[in-house]
C-alpha cells in the first residue's frame, strides 16, 4: 500500500502538469487580454502593465516561470517579504533557511491582493460549506437509500425515491431563494445571508467555534447545496444494496442463522458502499472548492465568485490557481477513495 500511495503521488504531479498545460493554452487562446476594457486603455499603459506582469514574454517562458513559482519549493535565507510578487502560500522556517512554496502570483483584477490572499480569505469558507453540505448529503442520502432497499416496493421505498427525485430535480438556484425567503425573511429562523465563521481558523480552514453563531448561518446553504448530492447518494445506495442482498454469500449468512441486523450491517452494507465511496471523492472536491450559485444566493464570501469572475475578467493567475487547486483536491480525494476501497473489500489489494 505504501508503494502504491507513493506512485499515486508521483502520478499526481503528472496530472497537475497536464492540467496546467491545457488550462494555460486555453486561457491564452481566448481573444483579448486581462487589461482589455470596454473603454480601451492607452497603448502605453497596456505596454507598461504587460511588462510589469511579464505578459510580453513568450508563452513558453511565461508557463515555465509560473510552474517554477508554483510547483517547485525554493530554499532561501531571506524571510518572506510584503511584495505582491513574493507571496508564497507555504512558508516554513527550518533553522536559518526558509522553505517557500506555491507562489501563485498577484491578481490582475485585485491589484492590492495576491491569489494566495484570495485563497487564505475565501477558500476556508468554501471548504467549510462543502464539508457541511457533504455531511448533509450523507446524513440524508444513506438512510434513505438503505431504508428504500430494505423496504423495497413499500411506502418507505416510494417515499425515499420521491425525495431523491425532488432533490435531483430542484436545483440550488430554485431551492436557495425559497429557503432565504421562507426561513430567513418570513419566519426569521435563520439569517438570510452571510457566514458565521471568522478567521483565524483551526488548521487553516476549520472554524474555531462550532456554536450556534456558526450553524445558524450554515444550516440553510448546507441543506440547499447538499440536497442534490443526497439524492444521488440515496439512489446509488438503494441500487447497490439491492444487488448485494441477492448475492450468494448473503444467502449463506442468513442460512447460518445470523441475525438480519448483522447480515445487513456487517456483510451487505459494507460491500455495497464501494460505488457510493467512488462518487464521494469528486463530489467532495467539487463542493469544497466553491459553488458559485449557492455562495451568490446566500451571500457567502467563498471561492466560487472569484473562479467565475476571473474567467470573465481574464485574471490569469486566479484562473490557473483555482483550477490547479481543484485538480489537487480531486486527485487527493480519489487517492483517499482508493485507500477506503481496501478497507471495505479486503480482496482489493494494491501491489
Amino acid at each position: 500500500m505504501g508503494r502504491y500511495i507513493i506512485r499515486r503521488l508521483l502520478y499526481m504531479v503528472v496530472v497537475i502538469l497536464v492540467v496546467s498545460v491545457i488550462t494555460f493554452g486555453l486561457m491564452h487562446s481566448i481573444p483579448g487580454g486581462p487589461f482589455s476594457r470596454e473603454k480601451a486603455l492607452p497603448a502605453a499603459t497596456i505596454k507598461v502593465l504587460n511588462e510589469r506582469y511579464h505578459l510580453d514574454d513568450p508563452l513558453w517562458k511565461q508557463y515555465v516561470d509560473y510552474i517554477n513559482n508554483v510547483l517547485i519549493p525554493h530554499i532561501t535565507t531571506k524571510p518572506p517579504s510584503t511584495s505582491l510578487s513574493d507571496d508564497c502560500l507555504i512558508n516554513v522556517k527550518i533553522g536559518p533557511v526558509w522553505i517557500r512554496w506555491m507562489n501563485f502570483g498577484p491578481s490582475f483584477k485585485s491589484r492590492s491582493r495576491t491569489v494566495n490572499d484570495i485563497f487564505r480569505d475565501n477558500l476556508p469558507i468554501s471548504g467549510q460549506l462543502g464539508i457541511m453540505a457533504l455531511s448533509v448529503a450523507l446524513i440524508i442520502g444513506l438512510p434513505l437509500g438503505i431504508l428504500a432497499a430494505l423496504k423495497q416496493n413499500t411506502l418507505w421505498d416510494y417515499l425515499g425515491m420521491s425525495v431523491s427525485i425532488m432533490g435531483v430535480s430542484v436545483p440550488v438556484i430554485v431551492s436557495g431563494p425559497i429557503f432565504v425567503w421562507l426561513f430567513g425573511v418570513a419566519l426569521h429562523w435563520f439569517p438570510p445571508t452571510g457566514w458565521g465563521a471568522k478567521p483565524p481558523y483551526f488548521l487553516g480552514f476549520l472554524p474555531t467555534s462550532l456554536g450556534w453563531n456558526f450553524f445558524k448561518y450554515a444550516i440553510m446553504p448546507s441543506i440547499a447545496l447538499g440536497l442534490g448530492s443526497s439524492a444521488i447518494i440515496a439512489r446509488l445506495t438503494r441500487a447497490t444494496l439491492l444487488q448485494t442482498v441477492r448475492e450468494d454469500y448473503i444467502r449463506t449468512a442468513r442460512a447460518k442463522g445470523l441475525p438480519e441486523r448483522v447480515v445487513i450491517t456487517r456483510h451487505a452494507l459494507k460491500n455495497s458502499m464501494i460505488p457510493v465511496v467512488t462518487i464521494l471523492g469528486p463530489m467532495l472536491a467539487a463542493l469544497v472548492t466553491g459553488t458559485f450559485v449557492t455562495e451568490l444566493i446566500f451571500g457567502i464570501p467563498g471561492m466560487g465568485k472569484y473562479f467565475v469572475t476571473s474567467i470573465t475578467n481574464r485574471d490569469y493567475p486566479v484562473i490557473m490557481g483555482t483550477i490547479l487547486l481543484y485538480a489537487v483536491f480531486l486527485v487527493i480525494a480519489n487517492l483517499f477513495v482508493d485507500i477506503v476501497y481496501a478497507y471495505l473489500d479486503p480482496r482489493i489489494r494494491y501491489d
